[in-house]
């Protein structure tokens, strides 16, 4: 009996050690800070922006379109990235999107945005970012597209909570990091270690601006289940295209993926 004892001590005490170091460290296990290529520096370099948010200096990307930014003609996307993200990786391709201005800013602690990410931090520039673009570029609300790519869907969500903007994109979407979490670990108590929780779920049926959801139908990081359930508790119109035989990661590569964002857009503005 003794030794039983001795062996459940050991037990408690290891697996007391591993759920104490995932709490500490799950912001490294959740954000993968990326630097800027230097041909990105290069190639997008008289578009670049700084903005103060909250002790931080972000800094990112405004491409306008050769139409006014204000014009019905001529939306604005907002793009919020993936976890490993550095975002001019897809600022890149954001030509394929027709007829639209945009900006791209990365978050603290990614390219060269100062801090370190956390998501109250993350939400908290987000409307910020939102914010100046409108004030200081004239923009109206109504004419930006949030578009957040994975962890960034959260990102759009949030920020569709609190301002009143045209449409979204959630590209590869997931409910909450909590749902997502407890999928891919499910002998660990998430629910009471995970501190950055972006919970679309229950900000999704307040939410009654359009929105589309691109799905890959081969998710290996986000399973399908986790998007649809954000889909179908939406408050307004939502559309959902799954791109079959895509990953998490190579979405974008796939012909659909450009050709319903622009459908979409088209039937916005």
């Amino acid at each position: 009996m003794g030794v039983i004892l001795e062996i459940a001590k050991i037990v408690l005490i290891v697996a007391g050690a591993v759920l104490g170091l995932c709490y500490l460290f799950q912001s490294k296990l959740i954000f993968f800070p990326r630097k800027i290529p230097d041909q990105s520096r290069a190639l997008f370099k008289e578009h670049g922006v700084r903005i103060s948010s909250h002790g931080c200096e972000l800094h990112g990307w405004f491409v306008r379109n050769r139409d006014s930014v204000t014009s019905a003609t001529s939306p604005l996307v907002i793009y919020y990235g993936g976890n490993a993200e550095e975002v001019s990786d897809s600022l890149s391709e954001a030509e394929k999107i027709r007829r639209a201005s945009f900006l791209f800013m990365n978050y603290r602690g990614y390219g060269d945005s100062s801090g370190r990410p956390s998501e109250q931090g993350i939400l908290a520039d987000a409307l910020t970012v939102f914010d100046w673009v409108v004030a200081e570029h004239g923009v109206e609300p109504k004419d930006v597209v949030l578009m957040g790519r994975s962890l960034g869907s959260g990102v759009a969500v949030h920020v569709a909570s609190r301002r009143r903007v045209g449409a979204l994109i959630l590209v590869t979407p997931f409910d909450s990091l909590t749902s997502v979490a407890k999928a891919i670990y499910p002998f660990l108590p998430v629910e009471r270690l995970l501190r950055h929780r972006f919970d679309s779920l229950a900000l999704a049926p307040a939410i009654d601006r359009p929105m589309l959801a691109i799905i890959a139908g081969r998710d290996e990081i986000i399973p399908n289940p986790n998007s649809f359930n954000l889909v179908n508790a939406w408050g307004g119109p939502a559309e959902t295209v799954v791109v079959k035989g895509a990953g998490h990661n190579d979405i974008s590569l796939y012909n659909a993926y450009f050709r319903e964002i622009n459908r979409f857009m088209d039937s916005i503005f």
